[in-house]
């Protein structure tokens, strides 16, 4: 049974939240400050994080750039803001969804069935297909292992969240200088029948996985303009 962190400073919003997600066979976990998430995360590992950003102290972006310093854990923000600036914010420090208050319960368990279908459910077969029967695609120096969800340059690994990776695995796994419109990385990358993706989201997303890039003295991200993104050499 997955284990859902659900982090919020109300005690009724968790309520509704953890009733939601137990109906749905999840097994849910409580922290009531973002202390106390880092805290639980630690311990109990969870599969994925439902994170409240307003909140006193330390707050949901906060936890987020703590946590993304070494883990890929899936993190859906739950948010009273709805503008597009602070979801924008919230994608590019390493959220993998975002959903507003008030909000359904029922579609905050399918936005948590959807972000964890993207890390789980690749076929066997287009596994195969794209990166051998080692689960492993390799382009000079970057290696993507989709078996252990492990992005590596050279010998340094890389932590991406779950839509980063699989923009990563979907560049790396089309021709070489491929285009990928932002279109085409949203099918990729998101599950779309319950929300709608924008191109600056994707191009957000793009910012990050090319800032971490940086960070190992890498550059493999290309724009083209008018038509998208491609993987560039990779050594």
């Amino acid at each position: 049974m997955d284990a859902v962190l659900v982090v919020d400073d109300e005690s009724n919003i968790r309520d509704v939240v953890c009733f939601a997600l137990k109906g749905a066979g999840f097994n849910p976990l409580e922290a009531q400050s973002g202390e106390e998430a880092i805290e639980l995360f630690n311990k109990e590992n969870p599969t994925l994080i439902v994170l409240d950003i307003g909140m006193p102290g330390m707050d949901g972006f906060e936890v987020c750039r703590q946590l993304r310093q070494d883990s890929s854990v899936p993190i859906i923000f739950l948010s009273a803001f709805s503008e597009e600036i602070d979801r924008v914010q919230g994608l590019e420090i390493g959220g993998d969804d975002y959903i507003t208050k008030p909000f359904s319960p029922r579609e905050l368990v399918i936005r948590v069935k959807n972000v964890l279908r993207r890390l789980r459910e690749t076929p066997l077969e287009s596994r195969k297909e794209e990166a051998g029967q080692s689960g492993v695609i390799e382009r000079g120096r970057l290696r993507v292992d989709c078996d252990r969800f492990k992005v590596f340059w050279n010998e340094s690994e890389l932590v991406f969240s779950v839509t980063e990776f699989g923009m990563i695995r979907a560049m790396l796994s089309g021709l070489p200088d491929q285009v990928f419109e932002r279109d085409q990385l949203m099918d990729k990358s998101y599950q779309r029948e319950n929300h709608v993706v924008s191109h600056r989201t994707i191009d957000s997303h793009i910012r990050r996985i090319r800032n971490k890039f940086k960070a190992v003295g890498a550059s493999p991200i290309e724009t083209v303009h008018g038509r998208g993104y491609r993987l560039g050499p990779c050594d």
